[in-house]
């Protein structure tokens, strides 16, 4: 995470909403100053947009700033390129891997960074997969250390460490969280 100093214009309290198809335009933009600055998504996809709506089938949300979007994530059941649900069945005997939630698309925008953004966001994500009766799961790159700090601190357990081969010639280590079993949105 980025460092930033206080700044009087930062006063709106963060606020979260449903994502709309009109708030996809800015959230690419958004996107595309987290990737120049984090590297996040490690691969910048052909269609941004589509990107951002694929993996929403059970909510995507955003977070609202002084007027502009902080940031963006979206729950979906696990798909065959999902590798925390089948690590979370793993590790529970007799847990189908159907019965998780996948949080992805998780970003805050580098100017909202230290005001809550990012657990208000997962939050949200938490408290719709609980009320479907599914158990929250992500994958992170290992690159990516203040995102896991951020699981980490909101109780996210490490379920397993894989190595994931992304593009033709390139491995990467990613990380499987689970939510704390029970664990009420904050």
């Amino acid at each position: 995470m980025t460092h930033r100093s206080p700044d009087a214009t930062h006063t709106a309290v963060p606020s979260i909403r449903d994502r709309t198809g009109d708030d996809l335009e800015e959230c690419v933009r958004v996107l595309g100053e987290v990737h120049r600055s984090d590297g996040y998504p490690v691969n910048w996809p052909e269609d941004p947009a589509g990107w951002l709506s694929r993996g929403s089938e059970l909510g995507a949300w955003i977070v609202e700033a002084d007027g502009r979007v902080a940031g963006h994530v979206s729950l979906a059941p696990g798909g065959p390129d999902d590798v925390a649900p089948g690590v979370w069945s793993e590790h529970g005997a007799g847990r189908a891997p159907d019965r998780t939630a996948v949080l992805g698309r998780l970003f805050v925008a580098p100017r909202a960074r230290g005001r809550g953004v990012g657990a208000l966001l997962i939050g949200r994500a938490v408290e719709r997969a609980r009320h479907a009766g599914l158990h929250p799961v992500l994958d992170v790159v290992s690159t990516d250390t203040a995102a896991m700090a951020l699981y980490e601190r909101l109780g996210w357990q490490p379920m397993a460490t894989v190595q994931r081969q992304w593009t033709p010639g390139r491995t990467v280590t990613v990380h499987c969280y689970g939510a704390p079993p029970g664990v009420p949105a904050p």
